[in-house]
């Protein structure tokens, strides 16, 4: 069996994969993520996203791995909402999304590194949130939570309770879509989870 490796230090794809029961390793992409031509549609953003982390990571590769890159994005009016600068714009983009639906894409790229063999494609999930007031926008803002968070805010944990509904994949909106990839493991490199 080959052996995962995840192109990501996200604590929540991490997790996902170990929920998965997967064995797999984590090797940090050193992609130039600036390299991304921020115009280009959803879609085709987050899968190059995802597809130079894995393939910066597959280019150090001896023995042949499943190389796993993704990369999440919200998008809120055809504008790509990234992780906060500072706590200024975390309550910027707070305001933008309260009461309102956005969608959150992520990119992923599964690559052989011994074959070259890659699969990239996406999923969007829409969310929508409730009206917040600017006391819970600063009191939120205040515990950290969103500040390395695309959007300004954590599905998984203390943002949950702005979020009115989800129409799509909630792990896509916790950073990978776990049905996507199983889906792509198993069709496309024979790597069965069960």
């Amino acid at each position: 069996m080959k052996k995962i490796v995840l192109a990501s230090k996200s604590p929540r794809r991490k997790e996902i994969l170990e929920n998965l029961n997967i064995d797999f390793d984590i090797v940090l992409s050193d992609a130039d993520e600036d390299s991304v031509d921020k115009n280009l549609s959803p879609e085709l953003y987050v899968g190059n996203l995802a597809s130079i982390k894995a393939f910066s990571v597959c280019k150090n590769m001896v023995l042949e791995k499943l190389v796993i890159g993704a990369d999440t994005i919200v998008v809120l009016d055809d504008k790509i909402l990234g992780k906060p600068k500072d706590e200024e714009d975390a309550i910027n983009m707070l305001k933008s999304l309260s009461g309102r639906c956005h969608s959150v894409y992520t990119g992923i790229c599964v690559v052989n590194s011994h074959t070259g063999k890659a699969v990239t494609t996406y999923e969007k999930t829409d969310v929508y949130f409730k009206k917040l007031t600017d006391e819970e926008i600063i009191n939120y803002v205040k515990t950290k939570e969103p500040m390395d968070k695309a959007g300004a805010y954590a599905v998984q944990g203390l943002g949950s309770i702005f979020i009115e509904k989800i129409d799509g994949d909630y792990f896509n909106v916790v950073g990978l879509c776990a049905f996507k990839l199983a889906k792509i493991l198993k069709e496309e490199f024979c790597f069965e989870i069960l």
